[in-house]
């Protein structure tokens, strides 16, 4: 029996100390709900995690853009609804100048009224969407990255609608109502109907081509995130009776050492 060391009195100590550690750790779970805390807890899972919730990041911004690009084709097709309905109306215009009965004057105020409408479709074709023509030559396309990688298999390419090609412009030749040239008028006006309605069936088709990419973005990141949270978060229930069971030691070896501390006591008998 020694007075100096008090081997149980260590023992005891030790075993509460470890019983505290796994305490704290079980609280800081419950109390973030992340069942990594420090990166001794699960150095693959941390990085795993990380590296999922940096892709989660990146499919948020891809489908951004792609909202973002959606807007830019239902703008688009906007403008080139109020085109059709202005071709549709200058189609009637011109049939009502082929009427003999109409005069001179007659003809000028459809003529005018053409003319007005003409204009305002060749206003189409400067159009913006945030500072990005909505129009293009022909040529001119705007790509949008279809995964979120953005690897350029995965990318999207819109060419932008042609409003300004010779179908379109000669739709617009102003001044030929009041003559014989009514009838070319309509000629000319049912070829810029036609390449509207194409125009805008092309859009239709990229709409088409976006959603998809925005729903099928949409499942994988779901994915994405329910692999993150099995591998991040703590299971509460389970965390809970580990909290209890920790807590019940930090109490019993508490209550251990405060006897093993007592113990060198019981030498004070051998001298008295």
């Amino acid at each position: 029996m020694v007075i100096n060391t008090n081997v149980t009195a260590l023992v005891a100590q030790r075993n509460l100390g470890n019983s505290s550690d796994k305490l704290s750790n079980s609280l800081s779970r419950l109390a973030t709900g992340n069942k990594i805390i420090q990166p001794q807890d699960d150095a693959a899972g941390l990085a795993m995690y990380s590296r999922l919730d940096a892709r989660i990041s990146r499919i948020g911004a891809t489908r951004v853009a792609l909202a973002n690009t959606l807007s830019f084709l239902q703008t688009a097709d906007g403008y080139l609804s109020k085109v059709q309905g202005a071709l549709d109306r200058m189609s009637e215009l011109a049939s009502l100048a082929i009427d003999p009965t109409k005069s001179t004057t007659d003809k000028e105020l459809y003529d005018a009224e053409f003319t007005d409408l003409a204009d305002f479709i060749n206003t189409i074709s400067s159009k913006t969407f945030n500072g990005v023509g909505l129009f293009g030559n022909g040529a001119a396309s705007i790509k949008v990255a279809g995964d979120e990688d953005g690897t350029a298999a995965q990318q999207i390419e819109i060419k932008l609608p042609d409003v300004a090609n010779a179908d379109m412009a000669n739709a617009t030749l102003k001044g030929s109502l009041p003559s014989t040239g009514a009838v070319a008028a309509i000629e000319n006006v049912k070829k810029g109907l036609d390449q509207v309605t194409e125009e805008r069936a092309k859009i239709g088709g990229y709409m088409s081509r976006v959603n998809t990419s925005l729903d099928t973005l949409a499942v994988l990141k779901e994915n994405m995130a329910a692999a993150s949270s099995r591998i991040r978060d703590v299971d509460v229930a389970e965390e809970s009776a580990v909290y209890s069971r920790y807590s019940i030691l930090v109490q019993a070896g508490t209550a251990m050492l405060a006897q093993a501390n007592i113990l060198p006591q019981t030498a004070l008998r051998l001298l008295t």
